[in-house]
């Protein structure tokens, strides 16, 4: 019996091939400091523009997601295309600007559309495990993006170098219309992935619209906890492994695009070897208490990253690996609930927690970076991971 049901094989794959932008723009961010002249501040605000488009996007998706998702998953996928056409036409920062929003916009509908899709058709028993193998797809797609360019000559611009290494996004394309067909019509916002029975049908027409809403999205303490993680995890990612990382790696270690790309490699490398079997430990423990464990690691691994010597950011990276192999736990710990509308909500305003993040973390990066006071950057992920994991572990305790 296949471990994945299709619906969740063909939107991993378009995940996959959507990602080796996204991990091939890292390695190549010092080279756009140096190529084109930009200064810190406006690399942060290019590499946050990426999280802001995402963030704006969440709730917009969300609404569409719940009634329309085939077109979501088109619109998606074009404006991932339209976005990467403005960054490898290596115009002035405005249109680069532009193509970063773009590429985010599109990124975070389809991601949407995909974490949907497979908490809709995952198997039951294997939901946890689904969820990572759609985030391993990813994972490995980033990986080898910035493999690519690490191997391309590093006299080539960079934005030829990002042309090269985006062209699995059209494979991306050419499977779309294959993912709309298995997973049939769009499903209207207000109806249930499972049958109504009379008695639920007569209680929802008592309902206020507003209570039905409360009720569907049940907001409880552990779906606060979940945002909250995504959040710390989020900014983590985004500050140092996105920002911090490539930085140092270029100037304070002296490393070439190629060594530059190996540091970016390692946490990849490492999550990609933990991730699906964390995804069936998941499915078989206590999903707040590994969720919380795991967070404490990470902050071990980013504080490494961000202050340590070479040696002690090598190890970190091989720690932050671990800790980004939790990343669809927080979207496990929320269930699965049966209406659409419930569903798409949910995942929507998480991914605005995670986003949240995603922007802040290097815009704010790039701003202490122009006042010499980048270590800040590292304090506050550490903080915000150290929180939200041992709210977790409290809760785990509590409901043991």
């Amino acid at each position: 019996m296949s471990l994945v049901t299709r619906p969740v094989a063909l939107v991993a794959a378009v995940i996959f091939c959507n990602t080796f932008a996204l991990g091939a723009f890292p390695v190549l961010l010092p080279d756009m400091g140096t190529q084109s002249g930009y200064d810190d501040a406006a690399l942060g605000v290019l590499a946050g523009a990426f999280g802001l488009a995402r963030l704006l996007t969440d709730i917009p998706a969300g609404l569409l997601l719940g009634r329309y998702l085939r077109r979501a998953m088109v619109i998606g996928s074009l404006a991932l295309t339209a976005g990467n056409i403005c960054l490898v036409s290596g115009g002035p920062l405005a249109v680069l600007i532009l193509g970063r929003g773009l590429y985010g916009a599109g990124h975070a509908m389809v991601l949407l559309g995909g974490l949907l899709i497979t908490s809709r058709h995952a198997a039951t028993a294997r939901h946890t495990f689904s969820l990572n193998v759609f985030e391993f797809s990813g994972m490995l797609g980033m990986l080898l993006g910035m493999l690519l360019v690490a191997l391309f000559p590093s006299q080539w611009p960079w934005h030829i170098s990002l042309l090269i290494a985006s062209t699995p996004q059209f494979a991306g394309l050419a499977l779309i219309p294959a993912l709309l067909r298995v997973i049939g019509s769009d499903v209207p916002s207000g109806s249930s992935l499972e049958p109504p029975t009379q008695e639920n049908e007569t209680a929802s027409r008592q309902e206020s619209a507003l209570v039905r809403w409360v009720r569907e999205l049940e907001i409880r303490r552990i779906t606060l906890l979940a945002w909250a993680s995504g959040c710390a995890m989020a900014i983590a990612w985004a500050s140092v492994g996105q920002f911090i990382l490539p930085l140092r790696a270029a100037r304070e270690f002296e490393l070439s695009r190629l060594g530059i790309a190996f540091m970016l490699a390692l946490p990849q490398l490492v999550d990609l070897c933990v991730l699906l079997p964390l995804g069936k430990l998941a499915d078989r423990s206590s999903r707040p208490r590994l969720l919380g464990l795991i967070l404490l690691v990470l902050t071990i691994g980013v504080a490494a990253m961000a202050f340590g010597n070479f040696g002690w950011a090598v190890f970190g990276c091989a720690l932050f690996g671990l800790g980004l192999a939790a990343w669809m736990l927080p979207v496990s710990l929320m269930g699965r609930p049966a209406s659409a509308r419930a569903a798409a909500w949910r995942v929507s305003l998480h991914r605005t927690c995670v986003d949240v993040g995603v922007f802040f973390g290097p815009i704010a990066a790039g701003m202490l970076a122009d006042r010499g006071q980048l270590w800040l950057a590292g304090v506050m992920a550490c903080i915000g991971l150290l929180a939200a994991g041992v709210l977790l572990l409290a809760h785990a305790s509590r409901e043991a």
